[in-house]
This record gives C-alpha cells, structure tokens and sequence, in this order.
C-alpha cells in the first residue's frame, strides 16, 4: 500500500490546475479517495471527522450484498442444471457457470453507470460521486439473469440521467437508482422480465452447461406459478416439478432474480448492515412487520379469484423480492424517510403496499418494487407530518407553561 501511495502522490501534481491532465482531476480524485480515506480537514469552524465517510459506507453495502451475489451465482448453475435434466450437480461447475453468466452483466451495469458518473463530474467540475458503487452491483442481482445485456445498459443510463444526475448526483435523487432500472425494463420490455423463460438461464457459457431443456421444463418464479393457478389446492414446484418446501425458499434454490431468491444470504448483509449502523433496523422491522400483517389479512380472506392470498405470511416474505427489497431497497438513506417515527411509518406502508399489489393483481405477482418506489415518493410528505406535529406539541408545552 505503501508503493500505491507514493505512486499515487507522484502522478499528482499531473492532475492539480496547470498540469498536462488537469482535465482528469475528477478521475484521479475518485480513484485516490476509493483507495485511501482522505486527508483533508476543514478550514473554517471546528469540526471532528470519523474516519468512516460515504465511499466506506458504500464499500460496507457492497460487502453486505456479497452473499446474495456469490449464491445467486450458484443458483444460477444450480437452475440450469436441473432444466437440462441432470441428476448431479457438480458445485464448482455450477458456480462457474452462474459467474459466467454475471460477470459481464456486472460489467455493463458499472461501466455505463460509472462511465456516465466519470463524464459528468468532468462536466461539471466536481468529484466524482460514490453512490453507483452500490447501484451498480443492484441492478444485476434484481434482474433476470436472461435480460439482454443491450437492455440492462439502457436501463441503466436511463435511470443514472433522469433519476440521478438530473436532480444533482448521490444524495438528491428522489427514487432508488437500481429499482427505477427494473421499473424501466419492467415496462418497456415486460417480455424480458417476467414469464417462463427469462429467470432460468439455458445456454452453454465456456463450455459450462447445456443448450437444451427437459420436456417438463418450466422456469416459471414460485410467485409466477401462484399467480396463474386455478383451483382450491396451491402446490410450488421447481422448474422440473418437482414441489418446492418452505426449506427450498428459504435457503433460495428457486427460480427468481438473481439476488433476491435466498433469504439465509439476505439476512446475513442484514446482519452487516445492522451491526455496523448502516441501515435503520426500524425500516427493516417495519417493513416485515407490515407484510406479516398484510399476509395474515390477506390469507384470512384468501379465494381462489385471487391466488396469491392461498399463501401464508411466512411465504408471502421469504417469497419473491419482498426481503431483498426490506433489507437493501428500503433501508436507502437517500429515499426513505429520515425522522425516527417516519422510519415505522415509512417501512411500514412499504410492508403493506407490496403485498397488497402483489396480492390482488394477478398480472403483477411481485409488489415490493412498486410499493418502494411509490413510498420514495411519499418519505418527504411523513417526515414533513412528522416534524410539524412534534412542533405543534411543543408549541402546547409553551403555551400550558405561559
């Protein structure tokens, strides 16, 4: 590190106004402080800075979404192998093949995001702002793993532009960067992110894997499956149909988008998340807390006009991207609600809406994306109600003491 520091310390002042790349100073920036925790300090007042700022809270996020990524990697091979119809299931084959498959989906999402970001700080003269480092690793884990690379580029400039860069940069947009992407593709290419064949990736990739699938096939999601059932009596199965436990979706061996199939991985970054103070527990609990009950009311009154209500409230949470989305979408410090009491409030209608959606329209079986956003919308209206009425209780305790 020591060598990386004086090599970085050299080429600067090529960087610095006057020098023969001063045009790049944003670049180098970027790069010196995603290495190294800066060592400027104020120059007016007294402050005291953690060591700690927003690139590291970036990088703790990141690591907290590894074992979505590494899992969803396995699963990927693991998916695949069981539509060709194999009977073993070699793991470092199958993990091979899954990091086949995300690897240049994660390239494309950082180098249009970050190349987007890079250009525009030069634009604009600024540093380069850090919050695509989470985005960029988002978007491939909530898509599905056969969205065509061209599409996820797309999407991606779309929502860096006109949900980021429009309003500012990091810590100004309205909405989560990554779930404007899948609203976008979601919308302008439905084909691409929903149905039977889009969760389960089919082809070969460096020799790993086969091109062809047993004649009972059906890469449909378990939410995908409960949305168009007809009948009394609700059975999940896997993608060869085989039935599908309460253990399969909680460890994630089930067709889904990338990230959010296992919820053992999810709670593991919550753990992270939690034991290093990045992300509000009383988001996380609310949002849980306002599915579970939204799950119970909704299988109490359950009727096979509407099939996802035949779930339990249990499965209504370990299914789908409900705890993805608890964990990592709605805990986003930019979007969510601020105040104390608006975190409840805010995690809890999130918890609701989305199994309200997902509940009663059977042509969108996945709510929680729609229910974050539509609360993005709504974070600044609570903690606005919620400030306004600690001021009109004070403002009583002035007047009862006068």
């Amino acid at each position: 590190m020591k060598q990386l520091r004086r090599f970085l310390d050299k080429v600067k002042p090529h960087f610095q106004p006057g020098g023969r790349l001063q045009h790049f100073h944003s670049v180098y920036d970027g790069f010196e402080t995603f290495l190294f925790t800066p060592s400027t300090t104020s120059t007016t007042g007294v402050s005291i800075h953690d060591s700690i700022d927003s690139k590291r809270v970036m990088i703790i996020v990141v690591l907290s979404l590894i074992p979505c990524l590494l899992f969803g990697m396995y699963n990927v091979g693991y998916q695949h192998w069981l539509a060709i119809g194999s009977s073993t299931f070699p793991f470092w084959q199958l993990f091979g093949y899954g990091f086949c498959q995300m690897f240049w989906r994660i390239v494309v999402s950082y180098a249009v995001g970050l190349g987007i970001e890079f250009a525009v700080a030069q634009w604009r003269k600024e540093e380069i702002q850090e919050g695509f480092l989470v985005s960029g690793i988002l978007i491939p884990l909530i898509c599905p793993i056969e969205t065509p690379l061209w599409m996820l580029a797309v999407a991606t400039a779309f929502s860096v532009i006109f949900v980021k860069e429009i309003f500012g940069g990091t810590g100004f947009n309205i909405f989560n960067v990554a779930l404007v992407t899948r609203a976008f593709l979601f919308f302008a290419y439905p084909s691409q992110m929903s149905g039977d064949n889009v969760f389960v990736a089919t082809d070969s990739v460096l020799g790993l894997g086969q091109g062809t699938t047993v004649d009972a096939f059906s890469g449909a999601t378990p939410l995908g499956q409960v949305a168009t059932h007809t009948g009394t009596t609700l059975q999940i199965n896997n993608v060869v149909g085989e039935p599908l436990s309460y253990w399969d979706s909680f460890i994630g061996l089930i067709p889904g988008s990338v990230g959010e199939t296992s919820v053992i991985a999810i709670l593991i970054g919550a753990v992270i998340l939690l034991a290093t103070g990045i992300a509000s527990w009383r988001i996380m609990v609310s949002v849980f807390a306002g599915g579970f009950l939204m799950g119970i009311v909704a299988h109490y009154f359950q009727t096979p006009l509407y099939p996802v209500s035949m779930l339990d409230a249990v499965q209504q949470l370990t299914l789908g991207g409900f705890a993805f989305g608890a964990v990592f979408m709605a805990t986003d410090p930019v979007t969510a609600a601020r105040t104390n009491a608006g975190k409840y409030i805010y995690g809890f209608l999130i918890g609701v809406i989305a199994i309200l959606i997902r509940t009663y329209n059977n042509g969108y079986p996945e709510g929680a994306m729609l229910a974050i956003l539509l609360m993005n919308a709504f974070a600044p209206l609570i903690d606005y109600c919620v400030v306004q009425r600690n001021i009109r209780k004070r403002m009583r305790r002035i007047n009862i003491k006068a």
